[in-house]
């Protein structure tokens, strides 16, 4: 690939401030878009089983927009217009994209060579009994739409990764794109077909490789604002090759930006103004989109970041579920939270100097309000000088 002649040059501040714009972290959040629209804007919102403060899709909205309350959180992503309304349709769909994650409905078209590729994929890590999945979409097709639990069970045991043959089957015909997912009872997937389920004039694969590419690549762009290749390729876990073969297409342009020492391309409206206004202030999930890419994100605000909740004990620095924390533009800290009760505990601080301690404060206040607890307590802080600056601060809130 050759690049193309850069069309500006960026400040490395520039950038930063690019890339929070284009995440909803600068600016006036569009609360009357609410969840629906910070989905739209960000175009994937991953999900994942850990649970602390809340869920991590219940997170990202909030780290944008304040306290929106988490029925709303969950009814915006799987409530569908009822029949008989303007749009009676579903707001959003599973699929596997960064990781697994919410995406808005009418992107359902643009994963068609996703689907093909899982079609075409010659092996599986589990083995699928003769018939079961043939049993699965025709239950589904009488019954559904069903939980894996209403088709016959989940697991064979207790063990997390034994699926049963009716959850291989269900989570295959998922991943093929006959069957979807769009909506969740408590934290189980519900499955229908997508026939039925995606609307009419969405449901078709007639998209090619490219296409599908291309838009998704466009997507990837706006929604960082600007990155590199590898940045866009990691926002929906394309291949390097797959970008270059439709990045000089996709309506993104070529832009240097100071200290990155690789080429970059931004979204051509994120350089028509300067980002101003409002800087959120909050708690970020380890899986908010904001900081997924590990080096992009030490790039942008000299950050190290790593989910530790996979690491054994013994060799964790910042805690089980670290959450950065967010203020002026800026990676302030981290806290490893937990709930107790009506108390929102702070097992583990990590500050970026004194400076920090009013934001974090700020930030802890406002989530354990969020998650209904009336109390915060701080249990260690890495600089033990700032805990007692830490706690004033929170008391004076």
């Amino acid at each position: 690939m050759t690049t193309p002649r850069p069309t500006a040059e960026l400040s490395a501040d520039e950038a930063r401030r690019i890339a929070l714009r284009a995440q909803g972290f600068l600016g006036t959040p569009n609360r009357k878009a609410g969840v629906r629209g910070t989905l739209r804007h960000l175009g994937a919102v991953q999900l994942d089983t850990i649970s602390v403060l809340a869920r991590s899709h219940e997170l990202i909205p909030y780290a944008r927009l304040g306290a929106v309350g988490r029925k709303a959180v969950e009814s915006a992503y799987w409530t569908t217009a009822p029949l008989g309304s303007p749009t009676p349709r579903p707001h959003a769909f599973e699929y596997w994209s960064h990781a697994a994650c919410i995406l808005p409905i009418e992107e359902w078209p643009h994963f068609a060579f996703r689907r093909r590729a899982y079609r075409n994929r010659p092996h599986w890590n589990h083995p699928l009994p003769d018939g079961t999945y043939d049993q699965v979409i025709k239950q589904l097709r009488t019954e559904g739409p069903l939980t894996a639990t209403e088709l016959g069970g989940a697991k064979k045991t207790s063990e997390w990764w034994d699926w049963s043959g009716t959850k291989v089957a269900v989570e295959r015909a998922l991943m093929y794109g006959e069957v979807v997912c769009v909506e969740r009872r408590g934290w189980k997937r519900v499955y229908d077909l997508a026939e039925r389920a995606v609307p009419q004039d969405l449901l078709h694969d007639d998209l090619d490789d490219t296409e599908c590419l291309r838009r998704l690549v466009n997507l990837a762009g706006r929604s960082l604002g600007v990155g590199t290749r590898a940045d866009i390729a990691d926002y929906h876990r394309l291949k390097a090759e797959q970008v270059d073969a439709v990045i000089d297409d996709s309506g993104l342009v070529p832009v240097t930006v100071e200290g990155w020492g690789k080429p970059a391309w931004a979204d051509p409206a994120a350089l028509d103004t300067p980002p101003r206004g409002r800087h959120r202030t909050t708690l970020l999930s380890p899986f908010d989109s904001l900081i997924w890419e590990r080096a992009r994100t030490e790039r942008i605000f000299g950050f190290t970041h790593r989910l530790e909740a996979y690491v054994p004990k013994p060799k964790r620095i910042h805690g089980y579920f670290a959450m950065p924390v967010l203020a002026g533009g800026h990676l302030v800290g981290r806290v490893d939270p937990a709930r107790e009760g009506g108390t929102l505990i702070a097992r583990q601080v990590t500050l970026d100097g004194p400076k920090a301690v009013p934001a974090v404060a700020q930030a802890l206040v406002e989530a354990a309000s969020w998650v209904n607890c009336t109390d915060v307590r701080v249990e260690r802080v890495d600089a033990p000088e700032l805990r007692a600056p830490l706690v004033k601060a929170l008391t004076d809130l």
